[in-house]
């Protein structure tokens, strides 16, 4: 487990920031064998992005919502975020493949979404947690008096977070 990070922390990035949903929602629980190979594919791939420093991933957050689990990812363009998605040598390709499969067989099972991001701007706090979503992603760094309130770290720039 990550270690709890004391005090008010935010985040620092420069350049383009990508914040993308991607989820499964389970409909029918009873039928693992339906919905288990949606769910298994996600961590092949978090795997493979994380090895890879070009590939434009920043990191990722693992959350559980209503409907089933779901990823926020962090990425540093959308065009490296696109062309990840279609790359057949890639593993996210073939899963989409597989899993196209299984809705014809299965329709209804298991269902997929995403949501993407383009961010102008981003502000961030985070109070004695351990490191976690955009700064995890990004960089971790204190709060300055100049960023005390969340309108001022916002109006301090593109998704640049801290005082500068």
């Amino acid at each position: 487990m990550s270690r709890i990070v004391a005090g008010r922390m935010t985040h620092r990035h420069e350049g383009e920031l990508v914040v993308f949903h991607i989820g499964m929602q389970i409909n029918r629980w009873w039928r693992p064998d339906l919905w288990a190979p949606v769910f298994a594919a996600m961590p092949g791939m978090l795997r493979e992005l994380s090895r890879d420093p070009d590939s434009g991933f920043l990191g990722y957050e693992l959350l559980l919502g209503a409907g089933g689990p779901y990823v926020v990812q962090y990425w540093s363009s959308i065009d490296k975020l696109y062309a990840y998605a279609m790359d057949p040598a890639q593993q996210h390709r073939p899963a989409w493949t597989r899993f196209n499969g299984l809705a014809r067989k299965a329709p209804g099972a298991v269902g997929i979404w995403h949501e993407t991001f383009l961010v102008e701007r981003a502000e961030s706090v985070y109070v004695s947690t351990r490191p976690m979503g955009l700064p995890k992603a990004t960089e971790l760094v204190p709060v300055t008096r100049a960023g005390d309130r969340a309108q001022a770290r916002f109006a301090q720039g593109r998704t640049s977070a801290t005082a500068r």
